[in-house]
């Protein structure tokens, strides 16, 4: 259980960063005297690292154990919050973003692994709920430092302190990083056997993180645009509606959890992919509050999908291989989410935000596919974990 409670906080962790640069932006261009479309080379630059992480995972934690490359991550973002609060350039931004890209990729990887390996899917369900509230956690932090005319620096340094707090933690914790069932941390070597990197479902696999991260950054990005230029909502209450779009994913992940005694992985991803087409139809179709109130049933759509598809990876391909597919399908997943934002917008800037819902739906439609496919040529054996 302790170590349930540090994993926990580490998803708080990683969560923390995720929303803040977008948050504070306005002030720190200002502030710094910035041009507003650097704030994309630094996201880039994040995310770059990320993904170079993720594919490093698998040798990261063969070698150290999940919970050294969890602290050495968390460690990281740490030192990459602080090197922010006093960078005065765009270049300094752009050189503290790696180790904060680089933290981030890894710890992802490892501990989706560690629990889909070691935990029941309710586990992973919360877990990613706690990420969550890391995501809203980072901006209230750093609302509440200027609300306090602290300044956005100060505010920096109160998320790097409290990445500290959990290095400590973390450090602490070292000794708990073992199988629940009593067995030492870490695939054994009969595992190597339980499974292939050949299996013909792997691309399915990562094209199924990539549409899935293409259709939840994209609506959290230009949800509100939407709203407000198609279906003519107050800026404010449009802000508030998309809100309810990461509520909706928070919020469904701990009902996901509960739900998991019911339902296995499987029928967990498709009850969220018959919520995301709901949603997407009545946010196309639909007026006023009935489309704001679309996006939470797009959120609670898309909470089970990701926990669900990684704790199933180990059963589908093999305890052996899970670390390193995991890592290739945080790679993808972050690739999609880097990719498809900008798509969005450039399609908006020619033909307008009103087909927004429509490019969703295409998105879905490859999703389903991608999953389908997946799950037909997974279907025959499952790996006991």
């Amino acid at each position: 259980m302790a170590l349930l409670v540090v994993i926990y906080l580490a998803f708080i962790s990683l969560g923390l960063p995720d929303g803040v640069l977008g948050s504070i932006w306005p002030v720190m261009q200002q502030s710094l005297d910035l041009p507003f479309w650097s704030a994309g080379l630094i996201g880039a630059t994040s995310s770059i690292g990320t993904v170079v992480s993720a594919l490093m995972s698998y040798r990261m934690t063969s070698r150290f154990g999940t919970g050294k490359v969890t602290l050495a991550s968390v460690t990281m973002t740490a030192v990459a919050l602080l090197g922010f609060s006093f960078a005065s350039s765009l270049p300094m931004l752009m050189l503290w973003a790696v180790p904060l890209g680089l933290g981030a990729g890894s710890v992802d990887s490892a501990l989706n692994n560690y629990v889909a390996l070691h935990y029941e899917a309710r586990h992973m369900n919360w877990l990613h709920s706690f990420w969550g509230l890391g995501a809203s956690a980072g901006p209230a932090v750093m609302g509440f430092a200027l609300s306090l005319q602290l300044g956005y620096r100060s505010g920096y340094q109160i998320l790097s302190l409290m990445q500290t707090v959990l290095v400590f933690a973390l450090i602490a914790s070292l000794s708990l990083w073992v199988d629940p069932k009593g067995k030492r941390e870490g695939v054994h070597l009969e595992d190597h056997q339980k499974g292939s990197l050949r299996h013909k479902a792997l691309p399915f696999a990562l094209l199924s993180f990539f549409f899935y991260c293409a259709l939840e950054i994209s609506t959290g990005l230009w949800a509100v645009s939407y709203l407000v230029q198609v279906k003519q909502l107050l800026p404010s209450d449009a802000a508030f509606y998309g809100s309810l779009f990461f509520l909706g994913i928070t919020v469904g992940r701990m009902a996901s959890g509960f739900i998991s005694y019911r339902l296995g992985n499987i029928e967990m991803i498709f009850l969220g992919l018959f919520l995301c087409l709901i949603s997407i139809i009545a946010l196309f179709f639909a007026s006023l509050i009935f489309a704001g109130l679309s996006l939470l049933l797009l959120g609670l759509g898309c909470a089970p999908i990701f926990p669900s598809l990684i704790h199933q990876t180990p059963r589908s391909f093999g305890p052996g291989v899970s670390q390193r597919i995991i890592g290739l399908q945080m790679a993808s997943a972050y690739i999609g989410s880097t990719l498809t934002p900008p798509l969005f917008g450039l399609v908006g800037s020619f033909v307008g935000l009103q087909w927004m819902p429509l490019l969703q739906g295409s998105i879905l439609v490859l999703l389903v596919s991608s999953i389908t496919i997946l799950v037909l040529l997974t279907r025959d054996k499952e790996y006991p974990i």
